[in-house]
């Protein structure tokens, strides 16, 4: 493991050997990457979010059996994604929250327009070792005692003195993620300027899945990252119930249907990508892949573990897609 600084305080997070493919389009790559061939060429490239990512890859790797089109999606955090479009050097950024203001301002500074479409619902997952048998729901103050900046909360019996002296092995999203930035808005709240948004002694990871097998491997850990990744692990993590009141009277645990209706709360969420309506407008192959995305990335949402957006919200954005494309002038 290595060590990273936080606003001046250590913490350990996994040694990562992350190949990142996030040069401009058209960049060639060697390798087995997006159909395994050898200088394949990328002609979208998509980057962002964690938790967008396997949507994006599944309707990528879609998109290129039926078209023989490469996309390339490089997982890099919504925070760098976001300053991958700002400096063209993707056309697509995934997004698990809304575009910070700061962000429009870099975009439009460089003459990026990033058009926002919404792909999904995400319900952040609180999830523990399989073999925790003590702890079903936890409440809101007692996920913000446990993960604030100045926290006192060492072992699970801190947080019920009927539980467990073990001390809790916390793993959780670096802060280049949205899922972090979401979860500390939500859970935490208004952070002091020049502190850090939460405690440092957690391990992080910009990958989820090194989350999962980071919870995996320890009895009494926890952690948190996006729904998809606990539909695909949940023989081996137990998902935790969320409540808003003390007493735990009103626990709900994320599922298909809590998520969609909104009463997994506050950890119910959207997913997006941002496109630049430049590349939408000057290269057909993203505005293929666009298209693409919104007429068969639904299937793709839910077969990752996500949830499905109505119908109505996917041609809205159909319909903001052709405008712009409406408007190009033709040749």
């Amino acid at each position: 493991m290595k060590t990273r600084n936080l606003l001046g305080c250590s913490v350990f997070c996994f040694s990562l050997s992350i190949g990142l493919l996030s040069g401009c389009a058209y960049e060639e790559q060697s390798g087995g990457a997006a159909g395994g061939s050898t200088g394949t060429k990328y002609i979208v490239q998509v980057s962002g979010s964690s938790t967008v990512a396997p949507v994006s890859e599944a309707v990528a790797e879609a998109f290129d059996d039926a078209t023989q089109i490469k996309v390339n999606v490089a997982t890099t955090g919504t925070g760098p994604g976001m300053e991958k479009l700002a400096h063209k050097e993707c056309d697509i950024s995934g997004a698990s929250r809304p575009i910070k203001e700061q962000e429009i301002a870099a975009c439009k500074a460089a003459g990026v327009e990033p058009i926002e479409l919404k792909i999904g619902v995400d319900g952040i997952s609180i999830v523990v070792h399989s073999e925790n048998d003590w702890c079903d729901c936890l409440s809101i103050a007692q996920l913000k005692k446990l993960w604030e900046f100045d926290s006192k909360i060492k072992t699970w019996k801190d947080l019920n003195p009927e539980w467990p002296d073990e001390e809790i092995r916390l793993f959780g999203p670096d802060q280049e993620s949205g899922t972090f930035d979401y979860f500390i808005e939500e859970i935490i709240g208004d952070v002091p300027e020049n502190q850090s948004p939460c405690r440092t002694d957690y391990t992080l990871s910009v990958k989820d899945n090194m989350l999962v097998e980071g919870v995996k491997g320890n009895k009494y850990s926890l952690g948190y990252f996006g729904y998809a990744y606990y539909v695909q692990n949940k023989d081996s993590l137990k998902v935790l119930g969320v409540a808003t009141q003390a007493d735990l009277s009103d626990c709900v645990k994320p599922s298909d249907e809590t998520i969609e209706n909104g009463s997994y709360k506050p950890l119910s969420r959207p997913l997006f990508i941002y496109v630049s309506k430049q590349a939408l407008e000057s290269k057909s192959e993203v505005a293929d892949f666009v298209n693409f995305y919104l007429d068969e990335g639904q299937q793709q949402v839910s077969e990752v573990g996500y949830v499905r957006l109505p119908p109505e919200t996917i041609e809205a954005a159909r319909q903001v897609v052709q405008e712009i494309l409406d408007g190009v002038e033709k040749p």
